[in-house]
């Protein structure tokens, strides 16, 4: 079994400190060490940002080192042309059981580079510790792993693929990606962009149960909702959600007592997005709302684009509240649909059931995929299809799923 380490808060009055994003941006005070790694070796002691080149040959030889736990996958270009990669960690075995997804994706801002840096890292470690550190082992054992650590490249290495000195929060077409997504209660102000696009054809794709997107500019856990504040229209698992994002950091503190600071008047490090800054057409909303996805938004340094001379430190005191935070995927709150009442008819319905041959499913999100198990966890059949044909299947009882969403299917 997993273990989750955290300690409890202790808590002091401190100001509060606007959302970064919540204003046009400012330029940080500079100067600042921004060294940069032009090998995958120069990135061995973890104190540089990898260049674009360094980046792409990085993922590629974790996923030639470890051809039986992972692959890279290509979620899609950017607008100049530049890759936007994920890792897919999961051992290849004989078996085909049921394991959750869950979805890390770090810099939709191309400034905020802190957890770029962070879940690079996070890959060479889960990878290394399989087999041999019991947690990690476990953990990637029942745990389908995605981890895009950049979103946004073209942001990123505005000013060329051999620097991040100089980078910036939005994409070539000078839009911030973090406005730019479907939202279900407003409208996004831009069309949508090619960096978006890709990423939900890349979702739509998977059955994520839990995700984060990492951000910086503060320290902070910043829980959904983005677009009400928690009194007008509080989140179905906001109890829920304090207490993981708690988890989160008051782990990082029993290491850096310092950190998670900026934000609440509380200073206990979590708040309602609303509550900080109402924003619409952000990715946490649409993941939730859409995807049946619980996401939240980690802000993991107050500065958006770190020293390198810093980034040791903060992977001291993150590393195992990122761990653990995977592992929040096998508790998760029970739901028919988050975001989506099932009085508007969000349910996952079979028909005719039981059945010998085919049936149809309704109440799916176009593009989800569709799971369906046996009675000892085997996958038997998936895909996005609304009708299955079943008549390669043993007759028997049967679990479908869609995201967060099961239904019951009985084979004739």
């Amino acid at each position: 079994m997993l273990t989750l380490l955290w300690a409890f808060p202790s808590s002091a009055q401190r100001p509060f400190h606007y959302r970064p994003d919540a204003f046009p941006p400012v330029d940080e005070p500079a100067p600042k060490v921004l060294n940069m790694a032009s090998t995958v070796a120069e990135m061995a002691g973890w104190d540089r940002y990898p260049t674009y080149e360094t980046y792409l040959a990085m993922m590629q030889q974790w996923a030639d080192e470890f051809p039986t736990l992972c692959h890279v996958d290509t979620i899609g270009t950017s607008i100049q042309g530049r890759l936007i990669l994920s890792m897919y960690i999961e051992p290849q075995t004989d078996d085909d059981l049921y394991r959750p997804e869950f979805f890390y994706s770090s810099t939709i801002h191309g400034d905020e580079v802190t957890g770029y840096v962070m879940m690079l890292r996070l890959i060479d470690t889960l990878l290394h510790g399989y087999g041999s550190n019991p947690q990690y082992t476990d953990l990637i054992n029942r745990t389908r792993i995605s981890i895009n650590p950049l979103a946004n490249p073209d942001g990123t290495y505005y000013r060329g693929n051999h620097t991040v000195q100089g980078s910036r929060r939005y994409n070539a077409n000078n839009v911030d990606l973090n406005r730019n997504y479907p939202d279900p209660f407003g409208t996004a102000k831009e069309a949508l962009q090619p960096e978006n696009d890709s990423m939900i054809a890349y979702v739509s794709a998977h059955n994520f149960r839990l995700s984060a997107n990492l951000h910086g500019g503060s320290e902070v856990m910043n829980y959904p909702w983005d677009c009400f504040t928690s009194v007008s229209n509080p989140h179905p698992y906001a109890d829920w959600w304090k207490e993981v994002c708690h988890r989160f950091v008051d782990t990082s503190r029993t290491y850096n007592s310092s950190h998670f600071r900026d934000v609440y008047e509380s200073d206990d490090g979590v708040i309602a997005g609303g509550d900080w800054y109402v924003i619409h057409g952000g990715r946490q909303d649409y993941m939730n709302y859409y995807h049946n996805c619980l996401e939240v938004t980690m802000e993991l340094s107050s500065s958006k684009t770190l020293s390198t001379s810093r980034l040791n430190e903060y992977w001291d005191f993150l590393q195992h509240s990122l761990v653990n935070y995977i592992a929040e995927i096998h508790s998760l709150p029970g739901t028919s649909g988050i975001g989506q009442p099932e009085e508007a008819g969000m349910r996952l319905c079979v028909y005719p059931n039981p059945a010998a041959e085919c049936v149809v499913v309704k109440g799916l999100v176009p593009g989800m995929m569709l799971e369906m198990y046996d009675m000892t966890g085997r996958r038997v059949m998936q895909g996005t299809k609304p009708v299955l044909d079943l008549t390669a299947l043993p007759a028997g009882i049967y679990l479908l799923r869609c995201g967060a969403m099961t239904a019951r299917v009985v084979k004739e």
